[in-house]
């Protein structure tokens, strides 16, 4: 058991920090952001020890993006009011699918030339398409849902296949309730509208 614990314990720790932010996301709670800037401080050692790379640049930007969505949420509404609940602007898809694009191609580039990952192009799309979700999760858009349950569904494999179970675990239900998250923002918005 000692030895389990040893292996997993940073993962476990991270699993129940994912769970609370999941549950505090859900609820479209400030206090996400908090728990936002304290999981992938513990990730970082789990990504790096299982050659992540990515995931681990990831939680980098994670914490830094975390500290920029507690501001938005806070005052980025009108006259500095809590910013709303609302669906993604038309006009912001395609500079997203660009954005999405670029940094795959680089980070898949970079983890393909510089590291010695196993899963180069896997490792890139979702830390790619997390980077797009966490800005647009940072403007409280409704849509921001649909892009974690791609991540989260192609992370908890990844991850799998890297024996991580535990957040392969937690990646399988964070997939599940990502369209329950989908539902209950879009009645939170009908509800304000």
């Amino acid at each position: 058991m000692g030895g389990f614990l040893s292996a997993h314990g940073l993962e476990i720790a991270g699993v129940i920090l994912g769970l609370i932010y999941l549950v505090q996301e859900l609820r479209a709670s400030p206090a996400m952001w908090v728990t936002g800037i304290i999981m992938p401080c513990i990730s970082l050692f789990v990504y790096y020890r299982a050659g992540l790379y990515a995931d681990f640049g990831i939680d980098i930007y994670y914490i830094l993006a975390a500290i920029y969505g507690f501001i938005v949420w806070k005052r980025g509404g009108r006259n500095k009011a809590p910013l709303p609940i609302s669906h993604m602007p038309l006009r912001w898809v395609p500079p997203f699918i660009l954005l999405f694009a670029a940094v795959y191609a680089l980070i898949a580039f970079v983890l393909v030339r510089w590291t010695d990952s196993t899963v180069p192009y896997a490792d890139a799309f979702t830390t790619a398409l997390s980077i797009v979700a966490l800005l647009m999760l940072a403007r409280k858009w409704i849509e921001q849902w649909w892009a974690w349950a791609v991540v989260d569904a192609v992370s908890a494999a990844l991850y799998l296949y890297k024996d991580i179970p535990f957040y392969a675990a937690l990646y399988l239900l964070y997939t599940l309730l990502a369209l329950y998250g989908y539902r209950k923002w879009n009645d939170i918005w009908r509800a304000n509208h």
